[in-house]
């Protein structure tokens, strides 16, 4: 972590700038420190608590779980996917990640409260709803019914004790694989939910011995789209306004970035529902958060009049850019002399212009 500092000329303002590797935090830790910070500033800084130390986890992970149990789930999983899943094409992000371009939007209030209301009424996760739904996108955007993407899993859950106040990295990157085949709408949800379900007991197993267990071969990326589903407070993305324990500091905004070249953010603000969306170029990032927005309406759709449909069947595409794909690319009419006979236009261009080339072949021309 680099922190660094300068003031503003001609003002009294000074400006902070924090530069962190996700290696060594997540949000949970930035919450932790920024809290300790308010703490010390406040004056009670006697009144910190003792740090957890980040080696309790380290146990967990490495008493937990087996390696031989994290390989046995990944080859049922993965085994039989032996080529990279790369929506449009997209590997890798180049140089400093500048050139990835980030959307955000809020869905409709009407569609958190169906999504909500469904994911109630079969029993399974919000997230599961959303990430059926972003494995629609991701298969259409692939050319895929199997589809592959990393789901970044929370990783504090099974942590012991004290490990909400614990600083590092505990989130893990996994791969998660959807079939999006002719099975109806609601037990495709029900199945995402599942596997969800059993992945979480292999929360902390390293991304390499996953990815080892399908049958793409290194160096070659296993998938190349992440779906984070992130538990936030409303204040989480307003970007602007003061920190209530810090008088007089200002939030000028922040940036974060991965070498994922897709990445989408659902935002979940308890009863609201917002995207946040990251594509490398010349990827548009708020047609992907559009993307996203259809497939969720066509899930909730389904679910609650045909739950029956095939998952394969759910269209993705926002009203807009299909007739913008159908029709404005199409609307090819154009005004001509429509009176007048096509010999009658070849003799009028002969008499404009008689030495202009009319036809080639190979090397041979002939004029008008």
């Amino acid at each position: 972590m680099r922190v660094v500092i300068a003031r503003e000329p001609g003002t009294g303002r000074w400006l902070l700038l924090e530069l962190q590797h996700h290696l060594i935090g997540d949000n949970t830790t930035s919450e932790v420190m920024y809290a300790e910070v308010r703490t010390v500033l406040a004056g009670h800084a006697h009144e910190l608590s003792a740090p957890q130390p980040f080696r309790n986890l380290v146990a967990q992970a490495r008493l937990g779980v087996d390696a031989k149990a994290h390989e046995e789930f990944f080859r049922t999983m993965l085994a039989d996917i032996d080529e990279p899943n790369l929506p449009f094409g997209l590997s890798e992000v180049h140089g400093d990640g500048s050139g990835v371009g980030e959307a955000h939007r809020m869905l409709p209030q009407a569609l958190n409260d169906r999504l909500r209301e469904q994911a109630r009424r079969l029993g399974v996760s919000l997230a599961s709803l959303c990430h059926l739904a972003w494995g629609q996108v991701v298969a259409r955007s692939s050319g895929r019914q199997q589809v592959v993407f990393g789901t970044v899993l929370f990783g504090r859950m099974h942590a012991g004790t004290g490990a909400d106040r614990t600083m590092g990295l505990f989130i893990n990157t996994l791969p998660v694989r959807l079939d999006l085949d002719g099975t109806g709408v609601a037990a495709n949800v029900r199945a995402t939910h599942r596997r969800l379900c059993e992945l979480l007991a292999h929360e902390h197993a390293s991304l390499a011995l996953a990815q080892r267990c399908s049958g793409v071969a290194a160096p070659a990326p296993l998938f190349g789209a992440l779906l984070n589903y992130r538990h936030n407070t409303p204040a989480a993305m307003a970007g602007s306004g003061t920190d209530d324990g810090l008088s007089g500091m200002e939030w000028l905004g922040g940036e974060e970035r991965t070498n994922y070249p897709l990445t989408l953010s659902v935002e979940d603000f308890g009863e609201a529902l917002g995207l946040t969306a990251q594509v490398v170029e010349p990827i548009s990032a708020d047609r992907v958060c559009g993307y996203m927005q259809r497939a969720l309406e066509q899930l909730a759709e389904a679910l609650e009049h045909a739950p029956n449909t095939p998952v394969r069947e759910l269209d993705i595409l926002p009203a807009e850019e299909r007739t913008y794909l159908l029709e404005d690319l199409n609307r090819t009419a154009a005004a001509y002399p429509s009176e007048r006979c096509i010999q009658e236009l070849f003799e009028q261009q002969v008499r404009q212009a008689p030495e202009a080339v009319a036809l080639v072949h190979e090397d041979e021309e002939l004029s008008y």
